[in-house]
């Protein structure tokens, strides 16, 4: 159950109050992380110190426990109370915390996403260059690096027809 800040105000002391009401709302967002790192051994030695006044209170109440010390301080009738402001201004500190430590994860998470994105879509459009002479079933010839002749059909059929020609003329004699 939530605890108004009214009745925050009237159990603690003004420097006690001034580090609670900084673990509010709208305060709380102001804060840098290294601040809320400081803030977190303060709220738990205040709370610590509470829980062991009330239980110490308890433990008189009930009769098992003598009392401690030559008196308690005067907040210490209200001992679980402001336990319970400590441990609920403790609690919104270590969320704020954990918020801002998400965030952070959060958006490098996201960079790294979109670096490996660029990374993919850039590997789509690599040009590989061509393979050349791979293996394959049986032998391949090699490509002559020699210019080729082209000789036309009608110079072949002249040629043989000197030889004709020529033949004749032999068998003719």
């Amino acid at each position: 159950m939530s605890i108004p800040c009214k009745f925050e105000r009237s159990l603690l002391s003004h420097e006690e109050y001034e580090t609670v009401r900084l673990t509010h709302h709208p305060a709380i967002y102001d804060i840098k992380a290294d601040e809320l790192e400081a803030m977190r051994p303060r709220l738990r030695k205040m709370r610590d110190k509470e829980r062991t006044l009330g239980r110490q209170k308890r433990r008189e109440g009930r009769g098992k426990g003598e009392t401690r010390g030559a008196s308690f301080p005067g907040t210490a009738e209200h001992a679980l109370q402001r336990k319970q402001v400590f441990a609920a201004a403790l609690k919104r500190v270590n969320n704020e915390f954990r918020r801002l430590h998400d965030l952070v994860a959060r958006t490098a998470h996201v960079e790294a996403a979109r670096k490996a994105l660029a990374l993919h879509r850039a590997a789509n459009f690599t040009t590989y260059p061509a393979a050349g002479a791979t293996a394959n079933e049986g032998t391949v010839s090699k490509a002559s690096i020699r210019r080729r002749k082209i000789i036309t059909g009608a110079k072949i059929g002249r040629v043989s027809q000197s030889t004709r020609v020529a033949q004749a003329v032999r068998d003719a004699r």
